[in-house]
């Protein structure tokens, strides 16, 4: 896990400044900037309206008696998003939106939940009720 983080941390950001030198080149400079600002302003109004509403299902859920489980996924995938969207480059804001978008995030939840599940079974995360 700490290997894939690593290399996720150094190849990543050589990525991004790849992509954005490019982006530099064929669109210009003011317009690269310009995209990218406009992305992360998206970003933050997008995460800002879908988190507003997870807590408001949580809420609801819990008024209900209900217990707020995939919301709750939804949530952590709606803050990661919008942090990543905050980060300029391209392929962070791919991942953001990815995750800020209900019809993306719905075919990522899975995969988000197999390893939280997996986590819990190598006692990584231990919960208490």
């Amino acid at each position: 896990m700490f290997r894939v983080l690593l290399a996720l941390i150094i190849i990543v950001p050589a990525l991004e400044i790849g992509l954005l030198i490019l982006s530099g080149n064929v669109l210009g400079v003011w317009p690269t900037i310009l995209l990218i600002i406009s992305t992360g302003v998206l970003g933050a109004w997008l995460a800002k309206k879908q988190g507003l509403q997870a807590i408001q299902y949580v809420q609801y859920q819990v008024q209900q008696g209900q217990v707020p489980s995939e919301v709750i996924i939804d949530g952590l995938c709606i803050l990661v998003g919008g942090v990543v969207l905050l980060t300029p480059g391209f392929i962070t804001d791919a991942i953001g939106f990815l995750l800020l978008f209900p019809a993306s995030r719905k075919v990522i939840k899975p995969f988000i939940v197999k390893w939280i599940q997996s986590m819990i079974n190598n006692n990584r995360i231990t919960i208490i009720r």
